[in-house]
């Protein structure tokens, strides 16, 4: 059976305020239960444009569209739409001085409107989850880095997106501290979660992605299938990415 195109962009342009271009003419379809991961060198524009995914950045050209809609930023269902595009980022922002089920509960009580003890008893079930549910009643001071960010992915989930967009989620984590995220993000892809992710994590990449999109200099220069890409790239450009993570003896 054919996958649902969810989400789709068509020469999408987007340029520094000083003129210079970040992305340029990003043509991309996005398939229901579909995990694309977005890899390139620092600076390339990969965060750039998923921010432009949910409209969070505004674009000069070209369209995004959410299954049958253009997004336009300007019109007030642009909201609507981003609650069913989630975005997880590198910084957490979580609010310090709430509880970490205060955190989570914010967004389905003042902007969905949902029952109280509803919610609640789902965004316990989300941290059970994650294995944080002893952390519900703590603050975010008393949390690591990871204990954070799986806190982050279960507020974006309780929203019920779908479209789960995540950027740079262990950038700022200490290396013992990726796995516990990463593998919350290895179990949303095995039921099915439709996801964008920006990562460095290669070996992660390999482990979750449907589809690899290697972008540079603003531009998608190759993308495939992850044994494809990560094994026998066919750009040049790809090659001399991947090579930066192979390392040999003097």
């Amino acid at each position: 059976m054919r996958q649902e195109e969810i989400l789709k962009t068509e020469n999408l342009r987007k340029s520094y305020e000083n003129g210079q271009p970040v992305l340029k003419d990003i043509s991309f379809t996005l398939k229901k239960g579909e995990v694309v991961v977005v890899v390139g060198p620092s600076g390339c524009g990969k965060s750039t444009f998923l921010r432009c995914l949910n409209m969070l950045e505004p674009i000069d050209s070209g369209t995004v569209q959410f299954k049958d809609r253009i997004i336009d930023r300007s019109k007030r269902d642009v909201h609507e739409i981003r609650q069913k595009i989630g975005m997880v980022f590198q910084s957490y922002d979580l609010f310090p001085h709430k509880t970490i089920l205060g955190n989570i509960l914010l967004a389905p009580l003042k902007v969905q409107k949902r029952d109280k003890k509803e919610a609640e008893k789902e965004a316990e079930q989300l941290l059970t989850r994650v294995g944080l549910l002893d952390k519900k009643d703590s603050y975010p001071r008393q949390l690591s880095g990871g204990q954070k960010q799986r806190v982050a992915i279960v507020r974006a989930l309780i929203m019920h997106p779908e479209i789960l967009l995540l950027d740079e989620i262990t950038a700022a984590l200490d290396p013992e501290m990726v796995r516990e995220v990463l593998q919350v993000v290895l179990e949303l892809a095995k039921d099915g979660m439709t996801m964008v992710i920006v990562t460095h994590e290669m070996e992660f990449a390999k482990a979750v992605a449907d589809r690899v999109l290697f972008m540079d200099q603003g531009v998608v220069v190759e993308e495939g299938r992850p044994e494809e890409f990560f094994n026998s790239p066919r750009t040049d450009r790809a090659k001399q990415f991947l090579n930066t993570f192979h390392y040999e003896a003097l």
